[in-house]
């Protein structure tokens, strides 16, 4: 275990002040599965389909002519419009497999949570992709949070601010759940919070 390479985040938390809502994932696939520089940039990841899908009708809208990429610069002034943030719960990890699969990823240092969300007063939503995400973001909450189930939220106090902690499915297609029935929970996720 100590043998393997410590990997530092290769991307700055994407985080527009007027952010109402950060959104974590864990950590990003080795770079040679990269379509752009930024958050889920493997194009077998389906977040940019399901944010299409939510707010366009359209599973392609973040995607370029010819389907082999995604339209970075759209898609940043899009959160940036919305405001949605997006990082990671791990900081630093080592990959016990070489991959970006939850049960080969080791965190060895998390996301400096307080750090961040003082950059983003306005932001009391937090949501979760993903099982080791949840699970590393709970890390950082009192102990007596508790976890939420897929689609739901707890509430939990953190530096002196109450937030909502959303738990959502995974946008990985290693997560067994079609695509329409992903975007139809992250739908009913984004008008809860009043962003749809």
């Amino acid at each position: 275990m100590a043998d393997l390479m410590v990997e530092t985040h290769p991307l700055p938390p994407f985080a527009p002040p007027n952010a109402k809502l950060l959104m974590l994932g864990s950590f990003p696939p080795p770079r040679a599965r990269w379509k752009m520089d930024f958050y889920y940039p493997n194009f077998q990841n389906d977040m940019w389909r399901i944010f299409g899908l939510v707010f366009f009708g359209d599973k392609d809208y973040f995607v370029e002519a010819g389907g082999k990429a995604f339209k970075e610069g759209l898609i940043r002034a899009f959160l940036a419009e919305k405001g949605i943030s997006i990082s990671d719960t791990a900081y630093q990890v080592r990959r016990l497999q070489g991959n970006a699969a939850d049960k080969f990823l080791q965190i060895v240092k998390p996301l400096d949570l307080a750090a961040l969300l003082a950059t983003m007063p306005h932001c009391q939503t937090v949501m979760t992709t993903g099982e080791l995400a949840t699970d590393t973001l709970l890390s950082l909450m009192p102990s007596e949070t508790a976890k939420p189930k897929i689609g739901h939220y707890v509430q939990a106090e953190f530096g002196g601010r109450l937030l909502h902690l959303y738990r959502m499915p995974s946008s990985s297609r290693a997560y067994p759940l079609a695509l329409d029935k992903k975007a139809a929970i992250y739908e009913r996720f984004f008008k809860e919070i009043g962003l749809l």
